[in-house]
């Protein structure tokens, strides 16, 4: 589920729409990610909107948040790391007894957390980490990896890849990026990291780590890269964005979303894009697409 802002602020409903349907079809589907950017403007008004939105998922699947840069700071400004809405309507009380729930970087805090789950004779393991992580964090998140070498991880984050097949990096003149907000000011194990310091961090680093998803960018909202860790190992990198903004975009971004099925024998991710309030699917070769010749091994 990529970027609701814009359901929260002004399409609750379609927020609503969407969280039914994948609670409807809660037998279907194993694990719910939300990449990020869940309010607008970082007030009560949107996280009430968003709150009741993702607790019509409650009871019926796990599901993982995190932080988007419209999710922090004043207005949903990114001046500041202020997370404390995120976290009275996103409770540390309530979702560590979520199933499947495993940890968080700070305990009584959303910001960063990991779930995992068992699908398809192989444990999995889902890293859910905060707009622009910290280096902190990123040191964080590499001994729950390393702590746990029989898992395939999957890694949500808001801001990583671009919309044109690339990592997100000041060097190749992207927007959006985390160093260009009033994060930028912190330094050292606060300072912030954007898509390729998290590759060179983090992602390219270990053996198990098979996918990064994310979604923050505009322009046509989508990119798709293959890449090769340090080991050898094929990772699998997509941005998948709908909202205002991006290019053919309405309604905030009339409810699509991404739907992954992993399929194990068959070697293969297919990746679809569906929207639940239009029932139709987006047919374009960069929406509707298969990995093939998956190492689940």
């Amino acid at each position: 589920m990529p970027d609701t802002q814009n359901y929260s602020q002004k399409f609750p409903e379609i927020f609503e729409k969407q969280t039914k349907w994948i609670a409807e079809r809660s037998n279907e589907i194993t694990f719910v990610l939300h990449l990020g950017d869940i309010t607008n403007n970082n007030n009560k008004e949107q996280w009430e909107n968003a709150s009741k939105a993702m607790n019509i998922l409650e009871g019926k699947l796990p599901y993982a948040v995190v932080t988007g840069n419209h999710d922090i700071g004043k207005n949903g400004r990114t001046d500041v790391r202020d997370t404390d809405l995120f976290n009275q309507y996103f409770s540390y009380g309530k979702h560590s007894k979520m199933n499947g729930f495993k940890g968080a970087y700070e305990e009584g805090k959303m910001d960063n957390t990991w779930h995992e789950f068992k699908a398809g004779g192989h444990k999995w393991l889902i890293l859910s980490l905060e707009f622009g992580p910290r280096n902190k964090v990123l040191a964080w998140a590499s001994e729950i990896v390393k702590a746990h070498p029989k898992h395939k991880i999957i890694i949500q984050t808001h801001a990583y890849m671009y919309s044109d097949e690339t990592r997100m990096s000041s060097e190749r003149g992207h927007r959006w990026l985390a160093q260009s907000t009033g994060l930028a000011a912190d330094t050292r194990s606060e300072a912030p990291n954007d898509g390729e310091q998290i590759w060179e961090k983090l992602v390219s680093l270990y053996p198990n780590v098979m996918m990064v998803v994310s979604g923050h960018v505009l322009n046509d909202g989508v990119g798709t890269l293959i890449s090769q860790g340090k080991h050898g190992n094929t990772v699998y990198q997509m941005l998948s964005n709908y909202q205002t903004g991006v290019h053919g975009s309405e309604n905030g971004g009339n409810g699509f979303l991404r739907i992954l099925n992993f399929d194990i024998p068959k070697r293969t991710i297919i990746v679809k894009t569906y929207s639940p309030v239009t029932d139709t699917f987006k047919q374009e070769t960069d929406q509707d697409f298969i990995f093939e010749n998956v190492d689940f091994n």
